[in-house]
Parts: C-alpha cells; structure tokens; sequence
C-alpha cells in the first residue's frame, strides 16, 4: 500500500480532499494516483479489498474509488464494511459486463460507478460531481425556508444535511440526501430519471442502464423513509415520466424545533 501527498494546490490555498484508490492493477493504480494528485487531491492507494479497510480506517479519506474484482476480499464486501462505519462517497470501478454486477454495487450503498476499461477524464469527472454534492457547508436552496421542514413524520434539516423520524437521525449517504433534497425542494413536481442524473450526479444519461443509478438510489431512500417502501406515500412514481416527492404542505423553520 502506498500513499501519495502531493498536490497542485498553490501557496495558502485550501487543502484538497483525500481519496482513496482500491484496486488490484498497479498499472491503474499508478495513472490514478498520478492523475488525481496532478490536480489536486491528495492519494491514498491499497491492492485489496483488506488493505482498503485498514487503509480507510487510518487515513479516513474524502472519497473512495473502489474495484470490484481484487483479491481476498472483493470490492462489494469492502462496501458493505464502509457503509456499516461511513457515509463516505464510494465510486466503483467495474469491468462486469453483466448490468445486475454493475448495479449490486449501489445496491450495496455506492454513490456511482464507472466501467472498464474508463477514461481518466470521466473518472476525474464524476469524482468531483460527488465531492460536489456531499459537500456538507452546501444549503438548501429552493426548500421551503432554506432550513428544515417537517413531512409526516419526517423532519429534514437542509443545514445540517440530516433526516430524523422522532428524535432518531435515519441516516443517508451524501448522494442520497442530495437527491431528497432536489425532490423535496420541488416537491409535487415530476422529474424524469435523465433530469434527475444530470442535476444530482452531473451527467446526462449515454445508455438506458446509466438511469438505472437513479432507481437503486430511490429504491434505497424509500427503504430508509418509507414505512411500507413497497407502497411509497413520500417519494412517489411518475407514470411515463419518473419519480416526485409528495406536495409539502407544512413546513417549520429550524428555530421553530
């Protein structure tokens, strides 16, 4: 395992994120290392699935790219790890061809995922769309007072970017609540699984399996928010169109709790 500490930050600038790159090719361990740390980031590397964990838990990193095919433990476990301990940001990197592999991997709690063989750039892409939008100082525009709102039972604190039902916190990954927020904050309005991509994870869908990303994470908010995720009264379907979340009709403002 090898870590890297170079940055192109200049002089006085803000430190950048660290991320953690996982897989069992040195030859793509080497390109992303050096291209990550070219612009900007601070690089952590591990050859498998154990060394991700130990690494992971010593350096606590921003992101991590994660490889589904690595010796001893592979990259779907690594996951399963992560997301029993952290919300943090998980892009994976799959050569499956098979679309079901490709989905398991969000199924299991990843934000996105790239397939092989990538190129650089959209890697590089898709990791700064995430850091983007789990970026924990981010508002709340376009919800009702820009703080917290309560629906149902639900209480949703754009501030602090966490939802509780009563007084325990459910907790969502960064993507997850991104895409609750996006929802909430239009709420009675349809989106179609394309205009959720491209706001939520920054891209516009290649292929019909790239929408696929946007119903694992909807499936995956219904199953933390919904008392009968089989029968959604929060997030709705959109016949023909996509999904929206139920029209809000009350709203409080956090120092109304």
């Amino acid at each position: 395992m090898t870590a890297s500490t170079a940055t192109s930050t200049s002089p006085g600038s803000a430190a950048k994120e660290t991320i953690l790159v996982v897989d069992d090719e040195a030859s793509i361990r080497r390109i992303l290392e050096t291209r990550l740390s070219m612009i900007g980031y601070q690089v952590i590397t591990a050859s498998d699935g154990e060394e991700a964990l130990e690494a992971f838990r010593r350096t606590e990193p921003d992101l991590v790219v994660l490889d589904v095919m690595m010796p001893k433990l592979d990259g779907y476990g690594v996951c399963q790890e992560l997301r029993k301990e952290s919300d943090v940001p998980i892009v994976m990197l799959t050569a499956l061809g098979d679309v079901a592999d490709r989905i398991t991997g969000l199924e299991l709690g990843a934000d996105d995922y790239v397939v092989k063989p990538f190129s650089p750039k959209e890697l590089e892409a898709r990791i700064r769309c995430v850091l983007r939008r789990v970026e924990k100082e981010s508002g709340g525009a376009g919800i009702p007072n820009s703080g917290v709102i309560q629906v149902s039972d639900l209480r949703i604190d754009t501030n602090k970017r966490q939802v509780y039902r009563g007084e325990e916190r459910i907790r969502l990954t960064g993507m997850e609540f991104s895409l609750l927020e996006l929802l909430v904050g239009r709420s009675g309005e349809p989106f179609s699984r394309g205009e959720i991509l491209k706001e939520v994870w920054g891209y516009t869908p290649e292929r019909h399996v790239d929408t696929r990303v946007v119903d694992v994470h909807i499936s995956r908010l219904r199953s933390k928010l919904e008392d009968d995720p089989a029968n959604p009264e929060l997030i709705l379907t959109a016949r023909g169109t996509g999904y929206l979340f139920q029209r809000i009709v009350e709203a409080v403002a956090p120092e109304a709790l």
